[in-house]
């Protein structure tokens, strides 16, 4: 049985240069990619990946300047991508500041037809990794502030009805069960109305 065509990845590319981008443009294509749109700067990167929804951006500068890592790190905030960028300028400072804003892969050498493929898929990778990474940690931080919650009610219960820690998270289900609401969602309006009452200490 033949598989069936893998799907044709698209790009966006940001280039100020039209020679320049043409060149990377040309590389994209030859390597199974296909370039939506080009924008010259990332002033309105945000914005345009909404519009447009590439698979991933590749930006081809000479170096990465504050108001491009703010946008890029605005991007990887709002709606993250595989972020590519080709750069020539190769200081330490710079290739740190551009990962902590989003960047995938970060490449010195310029565009080598040859090798972009690889290259993106790496990145791609990578992205997908750090992506599956964050969105555990933000489950376990998730986790953690719904404990606290939970906690913290049930010591405000024990207080007030003079009982023990079994018997106030028996009294906390028993409320989420016949509210039809979460643990949490309970334990935060518990907390609410004692802080109204001046008491949620």
């Amino acid at each position: 049985m033949t598989e069936p065509p893998a799907k044709e990845l698209t790009v966006m590319l940001v280039d100020n240069e039209p020679a320049r981008a043409a060149i990377v443009e040309q590389a994209m294509t030859d390597s199974g990619y296909r370039v939506i749109r080009r924008l010259e700067n990332a002033k309105n990167l945000t914005e345009a990946v909404n519009q447009y929804q590439p698979d991933m951006v590749i930006i081809d500068i000479e170096s990465p300047d504050r108001d491009m890592l703010e946008n890029m790190s605005r991007l990887s905030q709002d709606n993250p991508r595989p972020i590519v960028m080709f750069a020539e300028e190769d200081d330490s400072r710079h290739v740190e500041a551009a990962i902590r804003a989003g960047v995938s892969a970060y490449v010195v050498d310029g565009v080598n037809s040859g090798s972009v493929k690889a290259l993106l898929q790496v990145a791609i990778a990578r992205f997908r990794e750090f992506q599956a990474l964050r969105s555990e940690l933000e489950s376990v931080k998730s986790q953690l502030e719904d404990r606290k919650l939970i906690d913290k009610a049930k010591g405000l219960i024990m207080k007030h009805q003079q009982c023990d820690e079994p018997a106030a998270y028996k009294a906390l289900r028993k409320l989420a069960m016949d509210r039809s609401q979460r643990m949490t969602d309970v334990a935060r309006n518990i907390i609410s109305v004692m802080e109204l009452m001046g008491d949620s200490k």
